[in-house]
């Protein structure tokens, strides 16, 4: 590309900050264009799909377990650590689109808890796809607060600084 061809593209570019993508949507969060609403639904119908196809297998799982005579107390052990770990990967994955975590936070601890879980986070997709893109609402949020303070910052400005007279002293 040549440098002419980059300052027109730099020309053309809206001045300010740009928002920042979403996994599978991009930026048509923005303005919902694109396909918006149908990628939504795409989404929301993918992941409750296979929130339904991985309980089938972990049914199958559990019956194979069952087959192998292992005894009740780690049958029932299975089913709770599954419930416990999908009913906390489901939280942490609902608050994720909320609000961005804190970099000391546990999120680093609870990703294998989040992986054992998975059906969880399948579920609160699926519920975050009904209402909006996941995470549409925290990054709207940090995009409009980037733009008031663009243009805030613009404003301000009233021309060449290097160019005012000095005050004349009476």
């Amino acid at each position: 590309m040549s440098d002419e061809q980059q300052h027109e593209q730099a020309k053309a570019a809206p001045a300010g900050p740009r928002p920042e993508p979403i996994k599978f949507f991009g930026t048509t969060w923005v303005n919902h264009d694109d396909g918006y609403a149908l990628r939504r639904a795409g989404m929301a119908a993918g992941s409750l799909v296979t929130a339904i196809a991985s309980a089938y297998l972990l049914r199958l799982a559990y019956e194979g377990l069952e087959i192998g005579n292992v005894g009740s107390f780690l049958s029932i052990s299975v089913v709770v650590l599954f419930a416990i770990s999908s009913s906390i990967a489901f939280f942490k994955t609902w608050e994720s689109f909320k609000r961005r975590p804190a970099p000391s936070s546990d999120e680093a601890s609870l990703k294998g808890l989040k992986l054992i879980g998975f059906i969880g986070s399948l579920i609160a997709y699926f519920l975050r796809c009904l209402q909006e893109a996941p995470g549409e609402a925290l990054h709207r949020a940090e995009y409009e607060k980037a733009l008031a303070d663009h243009t805030r910052r613009r404003s301000a400005r009233t021309g060449n600084p290097a160019a005012r007279r000095p005050k004349r002293k009476k």
